[in-house]
């Protein structure tokens, strides 16, 4: 007997399977978690082991550098075009979270974009102040110190509420947004 024009042979929970898409590439993978390595370092090495404390400076500069560039040339989901697009919706979609409501992003929320923008500025502060420090110019200038010092301090609160909104936007979504961070891949629901 024929097959019913349109028929499947799949069933109705195949259908609406979850399946992955590729989202976040390796190179920016990569630049993630060696920031994140190079961030809890900075954090418990300065005064105490000094050299390391700089050269872990030096390294999230040139990561900060990689990711400029990269978000210019880097795959669809690492580049920076839906920034600004993103920012703008981030006050209404904060809002909204209040009751729950997360809407579905394959990359960055508005809400991960303006922690990715947050991050970013407060980490190129942090870096470009404390590189400034051991210079013969400005070493011992109190406001490049103090503005380390406090950008540093930034860098460590916007990096406990990137964990914690990353846990809890798990748990609203049902999703493991640190194994997506991990793969590169991040489930879509798809109706055939």
């Amino acid at each position: 007997m024929p097959e019913a024009r349109g028929a499947s042979d799949r069933t109705p929970a195949d259908r609406t399977a979850p399946r992955t898409i590729a989202v976040w590439d390796l190179p920016l993978r990569l630049w993630h978690w060696a920031l994140a390595i190079c961030v809890l370092a900075a954090w418990f090495t300065p005064t105490v082991y000094d050299r390391l404390h700089r050269i872990v400076g030096y390294t999230v500069l040139g990561l900060l550098a990689f990711r400029l560039v990269w978000g210019f040339w880097g795959s669809r989901y690492s580049r920076f075009r839906m920034v600004g697009v993103r920012l703008r919706a981030a006050p209404g979609y904060l809002w909204n979270l209040r009751r729950g409501m997360t809407g579905r992003y394959i990359g960055l929320n508005p809400a991960g974009t303006l922690m990715l923008v947050a991050l970013l500025a407060s980490l190129a502060v942090s870096t470009i102040t404390g590189a400034m420090s051991v210079t013969v110019t400005f070493f011992g200038v109190w406001w490049v110190e103090d503005t380390h010092h406090y950008s540093s301090d930034a860098v460590i609160v916007l990096v406990v509420l990137h964990v914690v909104g990353v846990v809890l936007m798990g748990i609203l979504q049902r999703e493991n947004l640190i194994r997506a961070m991990i793969t590169g891949r991040k489930r879509i629901r798809t109706h055939l």
